[in-house]
Parts: structure tokens; sequence; C-alpha cells
């Protein structure tokens, strides 16, 4: 279990804290977590089937909406599943491989979802303004190319720097969280971590203020735009953007706090927190903003199931 060099101590194995050692707590948590799980599997997986198998949606917007979905079922599997094991057990342990792997494939995913989601507001740029040229500049080859980037550029700056910079965990081996998260998993290190913080603090800037900055330049000139029209379209156009105004608020917040805020004893708490409501919440809800507020997607919606008429001679 355990390893001696130079009187360091190393862990092989990671116990999670979670939210509480009270079994009965987390025995009332289980159903929650479950219903969260479930809604979020058949949430993203409907928007996946709804788009994919009629075509009146296959445009790029509804492309991105299906990579974001995709994005989405990634990002709740990693950590939802391991917490709803560990809620109905008294032994919370993950072995710091498989601790490793988890938060480089959570690192990975959610710095991929902030590149598409600057991509889809470059999209809604596009399209309200500059609308004779958006099927040049959004043609197929062009989205094909935006999705590999986001993940090469995502795989670049993410998983390149932590295998470069790996961690050596030691005793005690107790992490305040639901899953290996990286900056929690740092301060279980053998050896100073300053030069992993400022990586993961530089890391941070690229892969989350840079999307950011560029969904708030493309939202800018969207709103210029908007407001030169006449009023009667406005409404219109304000809502093809709504949907993705929501979710980048929702997910852009909880990371900014996660990831970009001084750290403290306090913040440790906090960021279970805040993390929690980017992969578990956010996955959930990204499905129901989009459908409640796409008048296509509930227009096909309604039609699934409905009978077919079959005239009868």
């Amino acid at each position: 279990m355990e390893t001696n060099r130079e009187n360091k101590t190393f862990a092989t194995e990671l116990i999670l804290l979670g939210f509480s050692d009270d079994l009965n707590t987390n025995l009332c948590l289980f159903p929650i977590f479950f219903l969260i799980y479930v809604l979020s599997v058949a949430g993203n997986g409907l928007i996946v089937f709804v788009v994919a198998l009629n075509s009146a949606l296959h445009t790029p917007m509804y492309f991105f909406i299906i990579n974001l979905s995709f994005i989405d079922l990634c990002y709740s599997s990693s950590a939802i599943p391991k917490l709803l094991v560990d809620l109905l057990s008294t032994r919370r342990t993950i072995s710091v491989i498989g601790c490793l792997i988890q938060f480089k494939a959570i690192l990975l995913i959610g710095a991929t979802e902030c590149q598409l989601l600057a991509i889809m507001a470059y999209d809604r740029y596009i399209a309200i303004c500059r609308p004779l040229l958006y099927h040049v500049l959004m043609r197929w080859s062009v989205c094909l190319n935006l999705i590999a980037f986001v993940w090469i550029f995502s795989f670049i700056n993410v998983i390149i720097p932590s295998l470069a910079l790996p961690i050596i965990v030691c005793y005690p081996n107790k992490i305040n969280h639901y899953m290996c998260e990286v900056l929690s998993v740092l301060r279980l290190s053998c050896y100073d971590t300053s030069i992993q913080e400022l990586v993961i603090f530089f890391m941070g800037f690229i892969v989350l203020l840079v999307p950011f900055v560029l969904i708030l330049v493309s939202y800018s000139c969207i709103i210029s735009s908007v407001l030169k029209i006449q009023s009667s379209r406005r409404s219109k156009a304000f809502s093809t953007c709504s949907s993705h105004i929501t979710v980048v608020a929702m997910f852009f917040g909880a990371q900014i706090m996660t990831y970009l805020r001084p750290s403290s004893s306090e913040s440790l708490n906090q960021d279970k927190y805040f993390l929690m409501f980017c992969s578990i919440i956010c996955p959930m809800l990204n499905p129901l903003i989009y459908s409640l507020n796409n008048r296509e997607v509930k227009k096909v919606l309604g039609q699934i199931g409905r009978p077919e008429h079959v005239s009868v001679d």
C-alpha cells in the first residue's frame, strides 16, 4: 500500500471524502444523483437522436449542439458513476492511477466544452451579423475542422502539460472532494507544486478566459447588429442566442470560480460545489435549455411518437 523513498511515504490509493461521512445522508443523496444522471443521459441522448435522424436539423448550429451533448455525456459519466458507488460504500477509495486518469479526462472534457461554446458563439455571430456569407464561412468542412481543432487544442493545453509535470501523491491520502479534481490532488503532493499551480493558472487563462472573451466580443457584435434591425425581428434574433447565453453563464461562471480565484482552506470545500455544478448539474440542464428554448427542437420532439395518417381505400 505504500513505499518509503527519501523519508517520504508515497500513496497508491486515495480516499474520497465525498459530501458526508454519514451513511444515512449518503443514502438520501444517492437517488438524487441517480436521477440527475438518468436525466443527463436521457436528455443528451435524446438531443443527439433527434438531431441525427431529422434532416431539417442538419445545420451547423445543431451539429455543434450534438457535439455539446456528447461532451456533456462524457462529463457526467466521468464523475457520477463513481460518485454513486461511493455513496453506497463505507470505503470510498480510488487508485492513484485511476485518480490521475479521472482528473485528466475531466480537464480535457471541460476545456473542450469551453472552446466549443466559443465556436457556437462565433456561429451565432456569423448567422446574425454576416447572414449572406453564412453558408460559405460555416460550410461543413469548416465545421468539421473546428470540432477537430477544439479537441486537439484542448489536448495540447491540458493533457501534455499534465504529462510533463506528473504529480506524486503522499500520505495523508484524503481528498476533500467527491471525485479526483486536479487542485485537490495537488495538495497531496510530496513535493512543492508551485510550478504545477502556475501551469494550471496559465492553462486556465488559455482554455477559460480566452474563449470567454471571444464569446463576449461575439455577443457585443451581435447586440450591436440586432439593435440596428427592425424591432419586430429583434426578438427572433435574440431567441436564437438565449439558450447559448444561459449555458455560457452557468458553465463559465462555475469554472472561473473554481480555477481562477485565490485558493484557501475555505475555498477547498467551495470548489467541490462549484465543480459539481459544471460536471453534474450543467450536463443535465443543457438539453432542457436547448429543447425548451428552441422552436425547431420542440416541433420535432412533438412529432416523435405521433401516429402517421394512413389512408385506407
